[in-house]
């Protein structure tokens, strides 16, 4: 299993009432197996960010399910302005 720190903002820790928690994928942890957890932890609310949204990898967005991920992860729902 790996283990990855899950960092949410704005909407994203409204929808989790939370800032920060640790979850745990199976190997190879890849981001779309991480999407699934957080929808099926978090239901609608996380659906809608993520299908709009986006994640930081390694300081890098990362929108493609395949993408393998570690260490820490944040959750970006779409952010509105300029």
């Amino acid at each position: 299993m790996a283990e990855l720190t899950v960092r949410y903002f704005a909407a994203a820790a409204e929808a989790t009432g939370t800032e920060q928690e640790t979850v745990e994928l199976p190997e190879p942890a890849l981001l779309g197996a991480l999407q699934d957890l957080l929808v099926e932890r978090y239901g609608d609310p996380m659906r809608r960010i993520l299908r709009s949204g986006s994640f930081l990898v390694g300081g890098v967005v990362r929108r493609d399910r395949d993408h393998p991920v570690s260490g820490t992860v944040d959750v970006l729902p779409p952010f509105a302005g300029g």
